[in-house]
Formats: C-alpha cells, structure tokens, sequence
C-alpha cells in the first residue's frame, strides 16, 4: 500500500509509568502501520497493553518516548485543543462499557457528538439517522437504553463512534460484555463498515474466536508486539 493510504503508524512507541517508585513498562517499542480500508485485531491477555496502546493512538495519553503519527501528523507535537478536535473528527471510540446516557434516546445519544461539535440541525439529524441506518437500529432510534438489549447498545455506541464520520475507529473491547453471537455480529459489523466506508478499526479483544474476521492480527505480550514468527508460533 502507498503511504497516501497510511491512516496512522507509530514508530518506536512506548509508554513507562512510574508506581511506588518502580518503572513499569506499559508499551515497549511498537511500531505498526493501519491503512485505509482496514480491520487489526489487537490481542493479548490482560495487563498486554493493548489498551494502553489504543488510548496512545486516540492521544489520550501521552508516550514516554517513540511517535504516534496520525495521517502524517505527530500527536506529540499537538496541544490539548488541538487533541481535542482530531478525537471530534477524527477517531471514533467504542468502549466495552457502552458509556451511554441513560435519559437520552438512541437517536440523541448518536447526535450528541454533533451538538457538541455545533453542526447544524438539519445535517445533524441526517448524519444521526444514516448512522443508525448503518448499524440496523432505525426502527429503535427512540428508545433509552435500559430498553434496548446488549448487543442493540453497542451498536448505539458505534453509531455514536461513527456518526462524526472519522477515517479511523479504535474499540477496546468492544465485545468483552456480550454473548458469542452478538460479539460476532459486532466483528460483522466493523468488518462490513471498513468495506463499505473505507475506514479503519483497530480493535482490541482477547476473544481469539473473533480473529479470524480480522484482516491483520497483532498480538501483544509485556506491552511489547510479537513478531509474525512469534504469532504463527502462537497461533498454530
């Protein structure tokens, strides 16, 4: 693939973090390329990194040394408004915890990132309805919620995370509180989403059952990246 389809890379990305006066070692040297249009798996046990590596890619934290390039841009070199608006625009967020507020709609729980982004009225509701569209929850775009199952609130949530139309989507987790089928409709979903937008999932997950969906998967251990030698060892 050509660099013009680079949606992020990191180079010699890590992140150490001092406790009770010892270094432990979250991310150690990762260097990785996401390009347009495709779906990595990011497995490993808990306590990998995998999550620490996500919120380094969405610049909510910060590495101890190494870069995060997002299309080009050193995330580094950016200030907290400036973070601010390329999370706005930029990155999408699924979590496993759908984060959803519990008095709004459906429907106004995927148009708040647009209220706060001040888009007009008319687009917001267009871009809200398509996005519900995209996750099949037209039809219950008014309910709360409590009213809606599991797997209906993580797909709100992706809606949510998709609606600011971003090149790039990073989901921790996403699947960790649903049953098998729903997890794998969800891996269906983001699957379809690349294919059909264009954009790119980075998605953390240690259900191995999933990989398979996945077009590249990177395994992590000791906040450090297995090689491809390392993860066919792992994985026959």
């Amino acid at each position: 693939m050509t660099n013009s389809n680079k949606i992020i890379e990191t180079i010699d990305l890590s992140r150490v973090y001092e406790l009770d006066s010892e270094e432990i070692v979250a991310v150690h040297d990762v260097n990785m390329e996401v390009h347009r249009g495709q779906f990595i798996a990011v497995v490993g046990r808990s306590g990998s990194g995998k999550t620490t590596l996500l919120n380094l890619l969405a610049g909510l934290d910060k590495a101890t040394s190494g870069s995060v390039l997002l299309q080009g841009q050193d995330l580094s070199q950016l200030g907290e408004k400036e973070l601010t608006e390329i999370r706005r625009h930029k990155i999408g967020f699924v979590f496993q915890s759908f984060g959803l507020l519990p008095l709004l709609s459906a429907f106004e729980n995927v148009e708040l990132p647009l209220r706060i982004s001040g888009v007009k009225p008319n687009e917001r509701e267009e871009r809200t309805r398509d996005a519900l569209e995209m996750v099949g929850l037209t039809r219950r775009s008014n309910h709360r919620p409590y009213e809606l199952s599991g797997g209906e609130q993580q797909r709100v949530a992706i809606a949510r995370a998709m609606v600011i139309r971003p090149p790039l989507l990073l989901a921790d987790e996403p699947t960790g509180e649903l049953d098998s089928s729903n997890a794998r409709a969800i891996f269906g979903l983001f699957v379809e989403m690349v294919h059909s937008q264009g954009i790119s999932v980075v998605a953390a997950t240690h259900d191995s059952t999933l990989l398979t969906m996945a077009d590249e998967v990177k395994e992590m251990r000791d906040g450090a990246m297995l090689s491809r030698a390392e993860q066919s060892l792992r994985f026959r």
